[in-house]
């Protein structure tokens, strides 16, 4: 990257005034009865992982950190997430909504640009993992939950600097500036990383800066973050698996947010801005033997939203919030097309006694083209006796088609602009038991899908065509755990099981069944008096297909208070396996590095 391009960003973020009102920014602790953290409206199942994970295992990105969760984390190459999407209970890519800071920022174009999120792991503090009935809460897409990238407000003065090289000549490089001073919080991060690849067209360039200033005052925060990310990068049989295509794309990202959180004697107000711009170019055969065909794609996000949130003494924790949202894209391929959404929400929690505690929303949404539909979510939660605690929830919601299902075609694969939108039921009862460091939570759940979309065919000589075809019936379980053995070794482990039965009325799957029926995760977390280490296994195991089990390691030395040393370690028994069928995934991989904090 050159020093210009660096110079030319730092100068645009410092003087670019974002004079809209706006996004969901940097959370103070005492608001978080606020929607958007979700933790007293769900009162259903959550995962959550921590910023300091990512320095235990030493991630690159918050995104690889998902593996750990009971996410099925679909990618071509989790290293420094760069192109990865994700499912959940059972479901497409697609039928996850992704949030930065409760802000909807799902790309209208493909969800493998869901992971081009614009911000180092210095940026984020934490990300929730919100499946099922509860994720109704956030409205379309859904399907089988939410994800929710939370940024960190800069707290303090603090520099990092870390820097890493590994396999197949991987190096990375992370720089990160923030201080504070009185109300004012700035914080500046810059991020590269490259990589020759672990095979034949699967290499990739990253570039990542992002600038975040909050300021508090009596009443509240204005939090306001952007950031700009470019990635290029190899895509061998990506989206042709098994065809031999060497792909090539190219990928630029823009995101801005900038929110006022204010509380007027409890009543809480929080006006909201988010713009997202992605451009993407793609060339199906960089070689230009079977195919010369070259896409450039530009799409853009805006979003404002208002929230209110107000304690009504025996009717409970009643908010009411608005949303208007355009998307458009402008694309050699797919065409030139615009839509738009307008909702209303109403949501309430209230606890009944002392052992019940009930969350609900209802949501009205008017699509363009699409028209008016309702989703909404009812959720409780029962104190059986202390630290049990029993859970049920329900919710609809529906996804609508993106532009590419819509609008796509190449010489493989063609849309279809006479789409519907899915339409879903969820429904899910659990227990958990809470009691000092000992966590155990079991959730069984069922999903209804209707008018389901996927890429098919009948005839092996025809074109993958996105077609309404399917009701599914996904049903499933799942099982978290932790455990702290002593203050030197602890536990956490989840499991997650999903039965779709589909009616594929004779159709031949472009992907396949691509969920993941069985995926099981465990973290051990050793603390060291010279560092913390973690050792992590995961399986995986889709429909038809063999499963398989990886090992990883995270072994840190710190050399004193402000420096360590790290060394990280993946698929260490060198498994051969293929996360998307027809698509190689690497073997072992080995990386060493200093990070350095003042």
């Amino acid at each position: 990257m050159s020093g210009l391009r660096i110079c030319g960003l730092i100068f645009v973020l410092l003087f670019f005034n974002p004079g809209n009102p706006c996004a969901f920014g940097g959370i103070d602790h005492e608001l978080e009865p606020l929607v958007i953290l979700k933790q007293k409206q769900l009162l259903l199942n959550e995962y959550t992982t921590e910023s300091g994970e990512n320095e235990d295992f030493d991630y690159q990105s918050g995104v690889e950190n998902l593996v750990n969760l009971p996410v099925d984390v679909q990618s071509r190459s989790l290293r420094s997430g760069i192109e990865a999407g994700f499912s959940l209970r059972g479901s497409t890519s697609q039928q996850v909504l992704v949030l930065l800071n409760g802000q909807r920022i799902n790309e209208p174009q493909t969800s493998y640009y869901n992971s081009d999120i614009p911000f180092t792991k210095e940026d984020i503090e934490k990300i929730d993992v919100m499946p099922g009935a509860g994720s109704g809460l956030f409205g379309p897409d859904a399907v089988g939950g939410a994800i929710n990238f939370s940024l960190s407000p800069p707290k303090e003065k603090k520099i990092i600097w870390e820097s890493g090289i590994g396999s197949n000549r991987n190096g990375y490089s992370l720089f990160s500036f923030s201080d504070k001073r009185d109300n004012l919080g700035v914080r500046f991060s810059v991020e590269d990383a490259q990589s020759r690849g672990y095979r034949y067209d699967t290499d990739y360039k990253k570039f990542t800066s992002s600038l975040s200033a909050s300021y508090g005052f009596a009443r509240g925060s204005w939090d306001n973050n952007f950031g700009y990310q470019e990635k290029d990068f190899g895509a061998y049989d990506f989206y042709t698996p098994g065809m031999g295509y060497p792909s090539r794309e190219a990928t630029k990202v823009y995101l801005l947010s900038s929110g006022l959180n204010l509380d007027y004697d409890g009543l809480l107000v929080k006006p909201a801005f988010l713009w997202r711009r992605h451009y993407d170019t793609f060339i199906l055969d960089e070689t230009g033997l079977r195919s010369t065909q070259v896409n450039h794609h530009h799409t853009d996000i805006i979003t404002p939203s208002f929230y209110l949130q107000k304690d009504m003494g025996v009717f409970g924790k009643t908010g009411f919030g608005s949303e208007w949202s355009e998307e458009r894209i402008v694309s050699t391929n797919l065409g030139n097309h615009t839509r738009d959404r307008q909702s209303l929400f109403l949501d309430n929690r209230i606890a009944i006694g002392e052992r019940w505690e009930i969350g609900s929303c209802i949501r009205g949404e008017n699509f363009s083209g699409f028209g008016m539909t309702y989703s909404g979510s009812l959720n409780a939660r029962f104190t059986l006796v202390p630290d049990l605690s029993w859970s049920f929830g329900v919710s609809r919601n529906i996804r609508l088609p993106s532009f590419t299902e819509l609008y796509y075609s190449d010489p493989t694969t063609i849309g279809n602009d006479a789409l519907e939108a899915e339409k879903v039921w969820n429904y899910e009862t659990g227990l958990e038991y809470k009691k000092g460091g000992f966590l155990s939570r079991v959730s069984l759940f069922m999903r209804r899908e209707r008018e389901m979309i996927d890429w098919v065919r009948k005839d092996p000589g025809e074109k993958w065509q996105a077609r309404n075809f399917t009701r599914d019936e996904v049903f499933g379980a799942e099982y978290a755990l932790h455990q702290d053995f002593s203050r030197f070794l602890a536990l956490d482990a989840n499991y997650s099981y999903a039965d779709k039965q589909i009616d594929s009325q004779g159709y031949l799957y472009k992907y396949g069944p691509n969920y993941a029926s069985h995926l099981a995760n465990a973290v051990f977390t050793i603390t060291l008096p010279f560092g913390r280490q973690e050792i992590g296994f995961n399986y995986k195991k889709r429909p038809g297909r063999n499963g398989w089990l990886l090992m990883s390691a995270g072994l840190n030395y710190n050399l004193s208070g402000d420096m360590k040393i790290f060394l990280r370690a993946e698929n260490i028994f060198n498994t051969e396996y293929q996360d998307i069928e027809g698509i190689p995934q690497p073997g072992r991989y080995l990386e060493a590095g200093l990070r350095c904090q003042w």
